[in-house]
């Protein structure tokens, strides 16, 4: 199982979601994609974003500082 990352940590809305919506599309089923992002903004609507659009999402530190989320692609 191929794990591609993604670190947006400099990004800012809406800049990071168009990049976190091209790398969802082009996700196989067989990989995962490691997000990373910090600004807040970015923060809820990445995470809106992939619940609406049937991506499984497993977060792995929610902090002030850093959110990162594992996600692959739904059934």
């Amino acid at each position: 199982m191929e794990i591609l990352t993604l670190d947006l940590m400099a990004s800012r809305c809406p800049l990071a979601l168009l990049m976190v919506k091209r790398s969802c599309r082009d996700l196989s089923p067989t990989q995962k994609l490691v997000i990373k992002v910090s600004q807040p903004t970015a923060k809820t609507d990445i995470v809106r974003y992939l619940q609406n659009n049937g991506f499984i999402i497993d977060i792995q530190a929610d902090g002030i500082d850093q959110l990162v989320i594992i996600v692959k692609k739904g059934q």
